[in-house]
């Protein structure tokens, strides 16, 4: 089943334009769009298949972590995370 999961972060600094945009690219083969620009929040949507709502966090956060990393992000402490099904979203 096809989830879409959004992940927002929180830190101590703000985010600029530049940075967004690269965690937008990152997300972007996972159908992905990405949020932040100039707040202390940085977040994504992601589409994943999982059976599970449970699964589809894990995946969802994993690929977030992974599009973070290659963006060069800072790691601040995931302050949200909403998953919702395609049967649920009609």
């Amino acid at each position: 089943m096809r989830w879409s999961v959004g992940i927002e972060t929180e830190g101590d600094r703000v985010l600029k334009r530049e940075e967004v945009v690269e965690l937008a690219d990152a997300v972007a083969p996972s159908g992905g769009i990405a949020t932040g620009i100039g707040s202390n929040r940085y977040g994504a949507q992601l589409i994943v298949l999982a059976g599970t709502r449970e699964e589809a966090i894990e995946t969802a956060t994993s690929e977030f972590e992974k599009a973070v990393a290659k963006a060069g992000l800072p790691v601040f402490p995931i302050v949200r995370v909403e998953a919702i099904n395609e049967e649920e979203d009609e």
